[in-house]
């Protein structure tokens, strides 16, 4: 299946970790280190957006729904509607915390920061 740019719409985890993650503006603000998998309803419960370290020391894990990212060919990355301080003050942890009994309390604390609707 086709998407409205001609881009199909599956892919795979591979070609989405380590995409660059942009604010509006076009300025990076991060990339995609994973996609965080619901398998008991066979969603995607957030993906992984990683920044602020440097070469992977003191870099901080910030859930984000994946309907927030809206892929841009001409920016080559994810856009998000939220600007680096906002992504700053969302919930982070680090990459097991984030998984930790199930992501349930990492899912439901982004969800609710972003004010984005539910998919459970």
């Amino acid at each position: 299946m086709k998407t409205a740019n001609g881009h199909t719409s599956a892919i795979t985890a591979r070609n989405v970790i380590g995409t660059p993650v942009k604010d509006l503006t076009g300025k990076k603000i991060g990339e995609i280190k994973d996609v965080v998998l619901d398998k008991l309803s066979n969603n995607i419960m957030f993906a992984v957006v990683g920044f602020g370290g440097f070469l992977g020391a003191a870099e901080k894990y910030h859930p984000v729904p994946w309907e927030a990212l809206d892929y841009s060919p001409e920016d080559e990355g994810y856009v998000v509607p939220y600007s680096r301080e906002e992504l700053t003050e969302a919930p982070a942890d680090s990459l097991e915390a984030l998984v930790q009994d199930g992501g349930i309390e990492y899912r439901n604390r982004a969800f609710d920061y972003y004010n984005a609707p539910n998919y459970w």
